[in-house]
């Protein structure tokens, strides 16, 4: 084998094997995506019939330690008891209705637990009313939801200059000294016939809403791999016809006896 033929042969190898590392891996993304699009619609289902669901008891202290995202979040739950007097905790958000704070308070349970509840949404400059929370016992209705620990996008929270970006229930209950507090909160109802000026919290704007591009995703990552594939046979078939094997040239066809092709010189005779 020359050495042209060898040179030729490794380079078939290699473009071989890089066109099959990529078709590999992209049909893997691509069945990735699929695989996660069937997961977010059981998700979309799942959080749907929960809000839609008649209102349950939240999880009491005994159930604390088992909460997670995939059971509880989005639960229609109620909880009764009296809000703790002092100032709410002011966690800035954008809703519909604009930029301004979540009003978050802690509710004090019959059996001494507490549960954060956020208890709507407030422009900014608003200032608890002199009546502040309201007074005795209350029963409130919404949405479970988790911790939200650490802070927002680049913004860190700051319990010590109440400083506020997403609602960490361990931080928050720290910082008021709450001992027992449950390790979720609650978005609250919507209140019939209340306020929408901006003087008292507005509940019920709970967003849920989850982006599901996974079959855009899948559909392009199937492309890719469908372009590779594609690219190699072209290639492939490009290197077949440059190094294949040469093919000899025509042969001219012998002159028929006694005929004398043009050009061809005889002896003459006398």
């Amino acid at each position: 084998m020359s050495a042209a033929t060898r040179s030729a042969t490794t380079r078939r190898i290699v473009l071989a094997a890089g066109a099959a590392l990529l078709f590999a891996g992209f049909a893997a993304l691509g069945t990735w995506q699929v695989q996660r699009r069937s997961w977010k619609l059981a998700l979309i289902e799942r959080v749907e019939q929960r809000v839609r669901a008649p209102v349950a008891a939240a999880p009491g202290p005994a159930l604390w330690p088992a909460v997670n995202a995939a059971d509880h979040e989005y639960r229609h739950v109620g909880v009764s008891g009296r809000f703790v007097e002092g100032p709410p905790v002011l966690v800035q958000a954008v809703t519909e209705l604009g930029g301004g704070f979540w009003v978050l308070s802690p509710l004090r349970q019959a059996d001494g637990s507490v549960v954060l509840v956020n208890r709507g949404f407030v422009p900014p400059g608003w200032r608890e009313p002199a009546a502040g929370v309201p007074a005795g016992p209350v029963t409130v209705t919404g949405l479970l939801r988790l911790s939200e620990p650490g802070g927002g996008f680049l913004r860190r929270n700051d319990p010590a200059g109440e400083r506020w970006y997403s609602r960490d229930v361990a931080a928050i209950a720290a910082s008021r000294g709450l001992a027992g507090t449950a390790p979720y909160f609650i978005d609250a109802d919507a209140t019939p016939g209340a306020p929408t000026d901006g003087s008292r919290p507005i509940g019920g704007l709970t967003v849920v809403r989850f982006q599901n591009n996974h079959l855009v995703y899948a559909v392009t990552w199937y492309t890719l791999a469908l372009m590779v594939a594609g690219a190699a046979l072209w290639l492939a078939r490009e290197e077949r016809g440059r190094h294949g094997p040469r093919q000899p040239p025509p042969q001219r066809p012998l002159p028929a006896p006694g005929r004398v092709e043009p050009g061809d010189q005889g002896d003459a005779q006398d």
